[in-house]
């Protein structure tokens, strides 16, 4: 494939997004017409009308006039590549959706964009306040999805996004799509995350580089990652998550969709599980999400863990039972402290089990040999 580029006009555009920013965030709302991927349907000259009426003019002269080789300029400075819905490198996927970015701006090898299809991608978000059960079930789905051939889609967000991706890294690859600049690694803490996924995988944006986060970019940002893969996942959401927008996008443009059930009586999960309840597939690990978007059977997913005696069986038997802390484990299965505590380190060592900051085990998705 030849390296991606982007025509003047798309990349204008964006330099207009980028100007238009503050104004956006002023109209921008939950209201019907007022949401930010609608308005960003709009043209150029509409959506100067809609959100700054008053400057329109003089900001569409100022954006026509831009010099193109300061467009080029930019990008290099900023390390970045850029490709447009006039390129073929434009992934499949934005193709066919209303309110498609007209330029996408990245970091990473570009390549990556020629097996961003529908077919080959999924996303995975969900909460940012995510709970332990949540952020080792992201992080196991990302790792079972990447290991699988598909590539994991999310937005670099605490909680969820985070885990997904990193799962993701430790067995193929990734792509975040973010609400600001490619170049800007946001939130800043996961600096380190946004560099990891810049080398091994694509770290995408619609907004030119330099440009920081709003309100309206994040809203924004989720179409995107709707229509790059051809499902998407949430794993955790309380009824009023912005993962919920990503999952209604989806569901707009007749994706998959699918939820990882959780407690009945866990706030942070009753966005889920509403999901679930209204038709949504269910996703108790990879396997599931590869039927529903591939076949039944087509691809499997497996996570096989390092073979386990006798009593690691046992220790583990009364972790899947809802036993948590080594003294509930002891008391169980009649061993000794030390005995309950080795059986438990033994298996977190094999990837069984994670132990919280507070001493409590919980499953981890890879299973025995032969099970």
């Amino acid at each position: 494939m030849s390296s991606p580029s982007a025509c003047p006009e798309c990349l204008r555009r964006a330099r207009l997004l980028a100007h238009l920013a503050p104004y956006i965030e002023k109209v921008s709302s939950g209201a019907v017409g007022s949401r930010s991927p609608e308005l960003l349907r709009l043209s150029n000259e509409d959506l100067v009308e809609a959100v700054a009426a008053k400057v329109g003019a003089r900001m569409l002269a100022q954006i026509e006039s831009f010099p193109e080789r300061r467009l080029a300029a930019d990008l290099l400075a900023a390390q970045c590549w850029a490709c447009c819905r006039h390129d073929l490198a434009y992934p499949v996927g934005l193709r066919d959706a209303a309110d498609a970015p007209w330029a996408l701006f990245g970091r990473g090898d570009p390549v990556l964009l020629n097996r961003l299809e529908p077919e080959e991608a999924v996303t995975v978000v969900g909460a940012r306040r995510a709970s332990s059960y949540g952020r080792e079930v992201a992080r196991e789905l990302g790792r079972e999805l990447a290991a699988a051939g598909l590539i994991v889609v999310s937005g670099l967000a605490f909680g969820i996004d985070a885990c997904a991706h990193r799962g993701a890294l430790e067995a193929g690859t990734t792509v975040a799509v973010l609400g600001c600049g490619a170049d800007v690694a946001y939130p800043a803490s996961h600096r380190a995350l946004w560099r990891q996924i810049g080398e091994r995988g694509l770290v995408l944006s619609e907004l030119p580089p330099g440009t920081g986060a709003w309100r309206w970019t994040f809203p924004a940002r989720n179409r995107i990652m709707a229509a790059l893969a051809g499902m998407t996942v949430i794993v955790e959401a309380a009824r009023r998550s912005g993962s919920l927008i990503t999952a209604d996008l989806a569901a707009d443009l007749g994706r998959d969709l699918g939820a990882v059930p959780g407690p009945v009586n866990a706030r942070a999960s009753a966005g889920a599980n509403d999901l679930l309840a209204g038709g949504a597939c269910l996703v108790r690990g990879a396997q599931d999400v590869l039927d529903a978007m591939l076949g039944p059977g087509v691809r499997t997913a497996e996570r096989p863990g390092p073979a386990l005696t006798p009593e690691l069986l046992r220790v583990l038997a009364a972790v899947e039972e809802g036993e948590e802390t080594c003294d509930a484990i002891a008391d169980r299965l009649d061993l000794s402290g030390a005995e309950a505590a080795s059986g438990m380190a033994s298996l977190e060592a094999l990837g069984y089990v994670t132990c919280s900051l507070v001493g409590s085990y919980s499953r981890t998705m890879v299973q025995p040999p032969g099970i």
